[in-house]
């Protein structure tokens, strides 16, 4: 049986320790669980009032002082607890002694990623079927370190979510970066096309450098599958490809490491 607590609306919230799978609200979304240190700190401090449980180790006690103060004070449950109690929350041994289960993050719909992009003359990245949970999270503190105002997923149905692992990777940058996703990505490019956003395509067989390139604004890269890079019908929704130079030592980069290049490039040139 899931043991539930009063919540600081007067209703009930499932506790964090309930094995990690909060039995799902009205709405039939769950509460995100967020493992790893600087993801859950980020969550403290980017959207408090979303914060429900928080665990954390005896470790990272000073580290989390100042989040334990607030839940005491806005009676939000927080707790120390032991390191196998952390790993059966997260599911994981990989939490870096602290975990946060916070309300579900919002996915911005495609008209409101157009509507931004186009309002702040912005830039976002798109991810073709990248699955890989390190990349993403990769993909994710790159696109937050340079300023890059929001991160597409796009994978085949059921609708892509953002794992929890990438989060931890991300240290953060998961709550600097609006979130959208789609089934459809070559679709959801053609809209954004239609409200004047460039799509720049990354091909390591493009004969454009992504070095000294002319982004404009506002413009999405868009990074492909690990291993089969841009799919056919995203490629054909790009307005330019663009490749990353190197040797060749080695037929490529990680596409974590790739992205980062691509969006300080596309940041500073504009």
């Amino acid at each position: 049986m899931v043991q539930r607590r009063t919540g600081r609306d007067g209703g009930t919230r499932p506790h964090l320790g309930d094995r990690a799978r909060p039995q799902p609200r009205d709405d039939a979304r769950e509460p995100e669980t967020i493992q790893g240190l600087r993801a859950g700190l980020a969550v403290f401090a980017r959207r408090p009032d979303e914060v429900l449980r928080v665990a954390f180790s005896r470790e990272v006690r000073h580290e989390v002082a100042p989040l334990a103060r607030w839940a005491q004070q806005h009676r939000v449950p927080c707790e120390e607890v032991g390191d196998k109690e952390l790993d059966r929350i997260a599911d994981s041994s990989h939490h870096e002694g602290l975990c946060v289960l916070a309300e579900p993050r919002r996915w911005l719909p495609a008209a409101e990623l157009a509507d931004l992009l186009a309002r702040t003359r912005g830039t976002a990245v798109a991810l073709d079927r990248v699955r890989n949970p390190y990349n993403v999270g990769a993909v994710l503190r790159s696109a937050a370190f340079f300023g890059v105002e929001a991160l597409i997923l796009g994978t085949p149905a059921p609708h892509p979510g953002l794992p929890p692992t990438a989060v931890r990777v991300a240290e953060g940058g998961a709550e600097h970066v609006q979130l959208a996703r789609t089934t459809d990505l070559a679709d959801t490019l053609a809209r954004l096309r239609q409200r004047g956003v460039r799509v720049i395509g990354a091909d390591g067989r493009a004969t454009a450098s992504v070095r000294g390139f002319a982004y404009g604004r506002p413009a999405v890269v868009v990074m492909g599958n690990e291993r089969e890079g841009l799919g056919d019908r995203v490629r054909a929704q790009c307005d330019a490809l663009v490749a990353v130079r190197g040797t060749s030592a080695v037929e490529s980069l990680n596409v974590g490491v790739a992205a980062g290049i691509l969006v300080a490039e596309m940041t500073a040139r504009g």
